[in-house]
C-alpha cells in the first residue's frame, strides 16, 4: 500500500466533476459545464461522475425516472464530446466506498459547517415545494466533499457560486487530517508551545480557534495566525506548528482541493431568463431541428418592436443574448445595427441564429447517433469507467481505514 504522500503525490493533476442526472441535458448544460470538461480532459486526468445519490436529496419521491435519466445524460456527455478514452466516466452509488467516506466524515463535522453552506437555504427557498426536512439535503455537500477526496482530487472545476463547497471540503479534510494524522507527540508539543506564549495570548488562541473550528470563522482564522506569528518567542517549527493546529491539519491523509474557476457561459432561455427546466424555457442538447426552428422563431423580442418599422434595442431582446452565445463579431453588428435601425423584421433578425443552432445540434445528433442505436456500447463505456474509479476510492479507503483504526487484521 502507498503512504498518503506518496499516493497524494500521483494526483496533482486530477480533476473531479459531477452531474445530477434529473432530466434530459440542455444548451445550458453544454456551455456552463461540459464544454469546459471536453477542454478539461485533454490536459488533466480527469474523473466525471453520475450524482445519482445527490439527486436522491431532493427527487427522493421520483426514483423511478432515475434509470432512463442516467442513461440519456451519459449518452449527452459523449455526444458534447466528453471522451471515454481521455476522462473516466462513472456511476455514483457504484462505488461504494463514496457512502463509507462520507459516514466517517461525518463523525468529526459539526452541524453548524453543513447548516453554513450558502446553497442550503437558498435551495430551501427555490425548491419550497418539496420536503426537503431530511439529513439527505442537509448533509448533500458532505457527501459532495467524499465525492472530492475519495479520488483525492488536486482540481474542482466550479462557478463563483460553488467556491464555498470547495472551501468546505478543504475544512473537512483539515479537520479529518487533525483528528487522524498527527504524529504520537503530536498533542505534547503543540501544548509546550502554547504555554510558552503566554496566559492572555494562550486564552485569546483557544477562543480564536474554537470560533473557527465550530463556526468556520474566517476573521477568527486570521487573527489566530497572526497572534501566533506575533509570538517572537516561538521557533519558525512551533509557529507553523500551531497553525496546523489552528487549522485542524495534521498529516495529510485526504489532501486538500483547489477550485478550478471556471468561466461561466450566460446561457439564456427562451424567455430570456437563465436556461433551466424549472422555467420550461430550454432548447435540449439532442432535440428535434423543428421544435427548435418553432422555439427560436417565436422567441419573444424587444417589447417596443410592435411594428417591424419600430426601432428596437438589442440589449432589452433575449434573442440577442443568444447571437451572443452562437454569433461571431459581423453577425452580430449586423443583428445590431439593423435591429436598431429597424432595416428588418426579428424574424430575420432570428435565420443565422436558427442556422448555428443546429450546425451545433447535427454535430452533437452525430456524435451520439452509435450509443443511441447500442445502449450496451453506453453501458461498457461506465463499467470500465467504475471499474477504474473504484480502484482509486479502494486505495484511499485502505490509507483512510488504516488512519481511525478501522483496518482490522
Amino acid at each position: 500500500m502507498r503512504s498518503p504522500s506518496e499516493t497524494n503525490a500521483l494526483t496533482n493533476n486530477r480533476v473531479l466533476s459531477g452531474m445530477r442526472p434529473t432530466g434530459r441535458l440542455h444548451l445550458g448544460h453544454y456551455h456552463g459545464v461540459l464544454k469546459n470538461w471536453v477542454r478539461m480532459q485533454k490536459n488533466y486526468e480527469c474523473f466525471y461522475f453520475v450524482a445519482d445519490w445527490h439527486a436522491l436529496t431532493t427527487h427522493y419521491d421520483t426514483p423511478e425516472t432515475m434509470n432512463e435519466y442516467i442513461w440519456e445524460m451519459v449518452i449527452d456527455w459523449l455526444a458534447a464530446g466528453v471522451d471515454p478514452e481521455q476522462a473516466t466516466l462513472f456511476i455514483q452509488s457504484r462505488i461504494p466506498e463514496h457512502a463509507e467516506l462520507h459516514l466517517l466524515l461525518s463523525m468529526v463535522t459539526p452541524l453548524g459547517w453543513l447548516e453554513r453552506v450558502p446553497s442550503f437555504k437558498d435551495q430551501q427557498h427555490k425548491l419550497r415545494q418539496r420536503d426537503l426536512a431530511t439529513y439527505g439535503f442537509l448533509g448533500y455537500p458532505l457527501l459532495q466533499s467524499a465525492d472530492i477526496l475519495i479520488y483525492r482530487a488536486a482540481h474542482v472545476p466550479v462557478g463563483e457560486d460553488q467556491v464555498p463547497h470547495v472551501e468546505l471540503t478543504r475544512e473537512i479534510a483539515r479537520r479529518f487530517n487533525y483528528f487522524f494524522g498527527r504524529g504520537p507527540n503530536f498533542e505534547i508539543e503543540v501544548q509546550q508551545a502554547i504555554k510558552q506564549m503566554g496566559k492572555k495570548a494562550t486564552k485569546s488562541f483557544n477562543q480564536l480557534k474554537q470560533l473557527f473550528n465550530e463556526k468556520g470563522d474566517r476573521q477568527a482564522h486570521a487573527q489566530g495566525i497572526a497572534l501566533i506569528r506575533a509570538q517572537q518567542n516561538l521557533s519558525q517549527a512551533q509557529q507553523d506548528q500551531l497553525v496546523g493546529f489552528l487549522e485542524g491539519r495534521g498529516k495529510a491523509i485526504l489532501p486538500e482541493p483547489e477550485a478550478l474557476l471556471t468561466e461561466a457561459a450566460k446561457m439564456p432561455g427562451l424567455d430570456g431568463q437563465k436556461m433551466s427546466k424549472s422555467y420550461a424555457n430550454i432548447i435540449a442538447l439532442r432535440d428535434e431541428p423543428k421544435r427548435v426552428t418553432q422555439s427560436i422563431r417565436v422567441m419573444p423580442t424587444d417589447p417596443a418592436r410592435v411594428r417591424i418599422t419600430d426601432p428596437g434595442d438589442p440589449d432589452k431582446c433575449p434573442v440577442w443574448q443568444l447571437h451572443l452565445v452562437y454569433s461571431d463579431t459581423e453577425t452580430r453588428q449586423w443583428a445590431s445595427s439593423g435591429c436598431r435601425a429597424a432595416s428588418f423584421g426579428c424574424l430575420e433578425c432570428k435565420k443565422p441564429l436558427i442556422e448555428k443552432v443546429l450546425q451545433q445540434q447535427e454535430e452533437i445528433r452525430q456524435r451520439a447517433q452509435p450509443y443511441e442505436s447500442n445502449p450496451a456500447r453506453v453501458k461498457e463505456v461506465i463499467h470500465a469507467g467504475c471499474q477504474k474509479a473504484r480502484a482509486v476510492a479502494v486505495e484511499t479507503m485502505e490509507i483512510v481505514r488504516e488512519s481511525v483504526g478501522t483496518a482490522y487484521k
